[in-house]
């Protein structure tokens, strides 16, 4: 599924963390990695660098480091570009508060602007930590496909626990029922039938999947799609959550106006990947 993967790092305390993430990704997907670098470039750097890929365990012919300076965000960006990056793997603050929410972060400018896949990990750990339960967002638009083959292929790679496939239900379908003129009863028949109709709709998309061995629960749920997506990720608590990436680029629009993925990015439930359609097939 991803070829090439790339992860941005720093000289900080939880290098040696990040770098356990980078090594576990590589293998789950067997993929080249790239370490992306923006700061300083000195011999004691590269010295300081190699040791640390050595205690890694990351010293191979697939991986390589690339320094840049500039725009930490942009240059990471540009860096995924030039090499035909299909992963970004990145960390985030699990909450942010008001200030970082108006003003942006490295992580928020990643996952609005970027042109791969991006693997987002809210709490970087030294320890394997598989992803058992896994919540995939299944919306009604082309990317849903691409967001539960992606989910699916990790779920078998991880043997997860659990994987639930959120769909919703459109309101204005039962704004223009009880417009309508329908009873209450008729109404409920109405929505079990919506409901119905999403679970069928899923159903046909996974039969085209090989699923032998995992455990899938389909959920269809209504309301204000990332708010309520988040919740469900809490209250199952959910390992990682898979959703397509947004139709458009996010701008200061959709941050006064919250976008639905604005939800999941300004308190993260858990790791979240972002599968961009162009290139999560390498």
């Amino acid at each position: 599924m991803f070829k090439k993967i790339a992860i941005a790092i720093a000289f900080s305390p939880r290098l040696q963390t990040l770098l356990a993430e980078a090594r576990r990704t590589q293998n789950l997907f067997d993929a080249d990695l790239v370490l992306i670098h923006v700061g300083s470039h000195t011999e004691r750097d590269d010295q300081f660098m190699t040791e640390q890929l050595e205690q890694a365990e990351l010293v191979n012919d697939r991986v390589r480091v690339v320094w840049e300076t500039g725009d930490p965000a942009r240059m990471i960006l540009s860096v995924c570009k030039k090499e035909k990056v299909d992963l970004l793997v990145a960390g985030a603050l699990k909450k942010e508060d008001f200030f970082t929410y108006y003003l942006g972060s490295i992580a928020r400018y990643i996952l609005r602007k970027a042109d791969c896949s991006v693997l987002m990990i809210t709490e970087p750990s030294a320890e394997s930590n598989p992803f058992e339960r896994i919540v995939i967002h299944a919306e009604d638009s082309p990317y849903a496909i691409d967001a539960i083959e992606a989910g699916v292929y990790i779920g078998k790679l991880q043997k997860a626990r659990q994987l639930h496939i959120v769909r919703e239900i459109k309101l204005y379908g039962l704004a223009m029922s009880v417009s309508s003129g329908l009873t209450e009863e008729e109404l409920s028949d109405a929505r079990k039938n919506m409901v119905s109709d999403e679970i069928t709709n899923v159903e046909k998309i996974l039969k085209t999947m090989d699923t032998e061995g995992l455990k899938i629960n389909i959920k269809v749920m209504s309301g204000k799609s990332g708010f309520e997506l988040s919740k469900f990720c809490s209250r199952v608590d959910s390992d990682l959550l898979v959703v397509g990436s947004p139709h458009r680029k996010m701008g200061i629009f959709d941050r006064i106006f919250p976008h639905d993925l604005e939800y999941i990015f300004a308190d993260l439930p858990c790791d979240i990947l972002i599968i961009h359609p162009k290139k999560n097939n390498g």
